[in-house]
């Protein structure tokens, strides 16, 4: 998939049972996206802004596109940065569920 691909794409329902990316999938998907680093067996990926306004303004914005895909992340917010991480929970790892939502988070700066 290409990164216009990831953001596209439709995260499927994962309930376990299914084996997590192995480390050149992760990379694959990994150079599809800017910013992005795996930490820690997720993908993170800080964002900066003007403000408090508009960093609460993405962290909303994140909230939506997170609950349209029923994939959640952690997010960390500060005045004006927030960090987004994300791992499937399910599967102890990172699945392409991680980098469609990473792709699309990253979308909401072409809106």
């Amino acid at each position: 998939m290409t990164v216009c691909d990831l953001s596209k794409g439709k995260c499927k329902p994962c309930e376990g049972g299914v084996p997590p990316l192995t480390e050149a999938e992760v990379k694959a998907s990994l150079s599809q996206l800017s910013g992005w680093e795996v930490v820690n067996g997720e993908i993170a990926k800080t964002y900066s802004f003007k403000n408090y306004y508009e960093t609460m303004a993405f962290v909303n914005a994140a909230a939506w596109v997170s609950h349209r895909e029923d994939h959640h992340p952690d997010i960390e917010v500060g005045y004006n940065k927030c960090r987004v991480r994300y791992i499937t929970h399910a599967i102890g790892g990172l699945s392409e569920n991680d980098f469609i939502c990473a792709a699309k988070i990253d979308a909401l700066f072409d809106i």
